[in-house]
């Protein structure tokens, strides 16, 4: 029962977000790119909440490597719709899409989106070089841009006043924070920390 109840509850926290947008007034007379872009941004939000699900083994009947590699296949997900996304504004609006993108938009909610745009990028080419980086330093790179993510992608859509409808994005966004929060108390970083290198020497110099 408990499994049924948490499944159809994130199957409900992704899909009611979608339903209203796609069904919001406010698309009524825009271009399919454009609608293509706003989907693109719900299903991101969406994938963000996956994430941290999948790392820390908190689905049910999901077994744990399973979860991993599906871990990577959503991430990669995630680097798709923000494309689309990001790209579907660009051809609507270019002059916006370039005001953003240096910085220099008037609007407060675009500088954390285009923060959360970069850190999903960083985190992808992280994920390919793992082999290439010390474990504890990987893990510590890797959360450190999944918080960049988590922060600038929520704040970004609370900021909006768009299509999601408030209710649906709030409850969304909370439940975001909630899973990358537990992720991150769970993953125990302060003693990663103490494994890395310059402290171990530092330690053994005092």
């Amino acid at each position: 029962m408990r499994s049924v109840l948490i499944w159809g509850g994130l199957a409900g926290a992704l899909a009611v977000p979608l339903a209203v947008a796609v069904t919001s007034p406010l698309l009524a007379w825009r271009e399919p790119v454009y609608i293509a872009a706003g989907v693109a941004g719900v299903v991101a939000l969406g994938l963000l909440l996956l994430q941290p699900l999948l790392a820390g083994g908190y689905l049910p009947g999901l077994r744990f490597r399973l979860g991993r590699r599906l871990h990577a296949g959503v991430g990669a997900g995630l680097v798709a719709a923000v494309v689309v996304h990001v790209a579907g504004l660009w051809v609507t609006s270019p002059p916006d899409v370039v005001d953003a993108l240096l910085f220099r938009s008037p609007t407060p909610f675009s500088a954390r989106g285009v923060a959360a745009m970069w850190a999903v990028f960083a985190a992808a080419i992280l994920a390919a070089l793992r082999r290439a980086l010390r474990l504890v330093v990987w893990r510590l790179c890797h959360v450190a841009l999944a918080m960049v993510i988590v922060f600038g992608t929520v704040t970004h859509a609370m900021l909006i006043d768009g299509t999601m409808g408030m209710v649906s994005k709030a409850v969304l966004c909370a439940l975001v924070v909630a899973a990358a929060t537990k992720l991150l108390v769970d993953l125990r970083l302060l003693a990663d920390i103490r494994r890395l290198p310059g402290r171990d020497r530092s330690r053994r110099a005092g």
